[in-house]
């Protein structure tokens, strides 16, 4: 598969989402709600945040996707997760799990490795070390951040192969695998790593690709590669932080085929270890 294939699947799976709008079912945390819904709303999809028990199953009836996220933990948002997760299982919906900081306390990683026990996931993203956490490799957490593991396209393959589905180390550039095959997206800008819930937003990015493209793996490449996308153009119009948050939701909906054609920077290879 070659840049040029990439560049043409993600810019036909976003033609899909903007012309099918599908409803992705976000229990998230508290902290980017707000963004992450207003990001699935710039691309096309169109976002819920419902964690209440008693709406959960429901709810994933109606999504084309559902997306976890631990980044702001209780009891009862867990128990929620398991609730609407085991719903989309039988339903077929895939589930995009964020292990927002897996390794840095116990009930992070804990609930990490509960819910991979009780629910087959489709996609997991996260940075190195939260995956190399989860992959049982030696990565050093600080709180929600990270110091990078040393292999995270590695990391990502081992968790691919522990859930069979698929798993996006995100970074200066991004490691996607199946458990056989890595995709390396350069697409991005260190911006990005300066406002809260750019992450967050690319996780539940990627349901909503997830949402029009069947193949976890793809859908996965194509998220991050249009997240980056839009992240280079809106750094081209800000002058730090604040305005970038504001210029990456217009970036996201003005993103089209000609610009992901001519920006994609990503390439595909089997699983070669150094």
């Amino acid at each position: 598969m070659s840049e040029l294939d990439l560049a043409e699947l993600t810019a036909a799976s976003m033609e899909r989402i903007r012309e099918r709008t599908p409803l992705i079912h976000n229990i998230t945390n508290f902290v980017v709600m707000n963004d992450t819904a207003n990001a699935l709303l710039a691309i096309g999809a169109s976002p819920v945040m419902a964690h209440a028990p008693q709406e959960v199953r429901e709810m994933v009836g109606y999504a084309g996707a559902l997306v976890l996220n631990i980044g702001t933990l209780e009891d009862a948002w867990i128990e929620s997760m398991i609730l609407a997760g085991r719903e989309a299982n039988d339903r077929g919906v895939p589930i995009v799990l964020d292990p927002v900081g897996a390794g840095a306390t116990r009930l992070r990683t804990e609930t990490v490795e509960r819910l991979l026990s009780l629910l087959r996931v489709a996609v997991i993203r996260g940075n190195a070390g939260e995956l190399a956490t989860i992959a049982g490799l030696a990565g050093e957490v600080r709180g929600v951040d990270s110091v990078s593991a040393e292999s995270p396209d590695g990391a990502a393959l081992l968790v691919a192969s522990r859930t069979g589905g698929a798993a996006v180390a995100s970074g200066a550039v991004d490691y996607v695998s199946d458990g056989s095959r890595v995709v390396e997206v350069r697409n991005g800008h260190p911006l990005m790593g300066r406002i809260t819930g750019s992450g967050c937003m690319s996780t539940a990015t990627v349901g909503a690709f997830l949402a029009v493209e069947k193949d976890p793996f793809l859908a996965a490449a194509q998220a991050a590669i249009a997240f980056g996308i839009a992240g280079e153009l809106a750094a081209e119009h800000s002058a730090g932080p604040g305005s970038f948050r504001v210029n990456l939701m217009d970036a996201l909906a003005s993103l089209d085929r000609a610009t992901i054609m001519a920006r994609t920077r990503a390439t595909v290879r089997a699983w070669q270890p150094a």
